[in-house]
């Protein structure tokens, strides 16, 4: 998902922002032949994802500099563990220090947290799934990162996928279409490898939703014993996937109740950046 076209896209986006007329700082304090090596230094534990990504921050700034990252993507790492080093010319390093920093801080930071959630349910046959709830213009960043940590990515994009939700249905309800009819039409004018989501909030809703063909029930904000109800009945008919107020203290009794997918917004709108630094070796 992360290709890198859009590596170059997003991160040489992101440095015109920080320096569109160059790095004031750098160019009137430091002389134009200094050099410099630095290392990226976690702060605290977690895991890695962005590797790619920390090295374009340089190498399109100036491609003189160079970057070795020590660990790889989904690789966990202890405070004090230098994870990259970097070296070439001491402006070029500096002005793109913050721009790398920032984007493998957030990739880390989204690896940790969902790391944490793989481990909550490790025992289960749930899969930890991200969301649609990313950063515009970050989602194959944020995206990448879920996988780094050990979790599953949901559908890319509105394009890929059909997905009614709790507003989709009621807008068929209020046209007077019947779901069930609605959804055997709509299979039938879909290519055969079009995967078909259909979220109910209410068990009495899952028959219908059954009969109109859907791939995929998805169990929106079930109490413990009605979501182990759904999924059972249920069984073989569909895929189960489980949302709404999963956290990392209620994950674990939701995998518990057999659902298939369990989809988590907070692994991409809620991750915290982790603390990571890039400080300058002096030899």
């Amino acid at each position: 998902m992360l290709t890198p076209a859009q590596i170059i896209r997003v991160v040489g986006a992101a440095l015109e922002e920080d320096a569109p007329w160059g790095d004031l700082t750098s160019t009137t304090l430091l002389p134009a032949d200094a050099t410099a090596t630095a290392d990226l230094v976690a702060r605290e534990a977690g895991v890695f994802s962005g590797g790619e990504v920390f090295t374009a921050a340089f190498a399109l700034t100036d491609a003189r500099v160079s970057v070795d990252v020590h660990v790889g993507d989904g690789d966990e790492f202890a405070p004090g563990d230098v994870l990259a080093s970097v070296s070439g010319s001491a402006r070029s390093i500096l002005t793109s220090e913050r721009i790398a920093l920032n984007f493998v801080q957030r990739m880390s930071g989204i690896a940790t947290l969902t790391s944490s959630y793989v481990r909550a349910i490790d025992g289960t046959s749930a899969r930890i799934a991200d969301t649609r709830k990313t950063t515009p213009g970050l989602r194959a960043f944020e995206r990448h990162a879920v996988r780094s940590g050990g979790g599953y990515n949901h559908r890319h994009s509105l394009s890929d996928a059909v997905m009614a939700k709790d507003n989709h249905l009621a807008v068929l309800q209020r046209s007077g279409q019947d779901l069930a009819g609605a959804l055997r039409e709509a299979l039938r004018h879909l290519p055969h490898t079009t995967h078909v989501v259909v979220e109910v909030d209410r068990l009495d809703q899952i028959e219908t939703v059954l009969a109109g063909g859907a791939h995929t029930v998805l169990l929106d904000n079930f109490a413990l014993d009605d979501l182990r109800a759904g999924v059972a009945l249920i069984g073989d008919r569909a895929q189960t996937e489980a949302s709404g107020g999963v956290n990392l203290d209620t994950v674990a009794g939701i995998a518990a109740t057999g659902v298939d997918v369990i989809s988590v917004g907070a692994l991409t709108h809620s991750a915290r950046a982790l603390d990571l630094g890039l400080d300058v070796r002096i030899d």
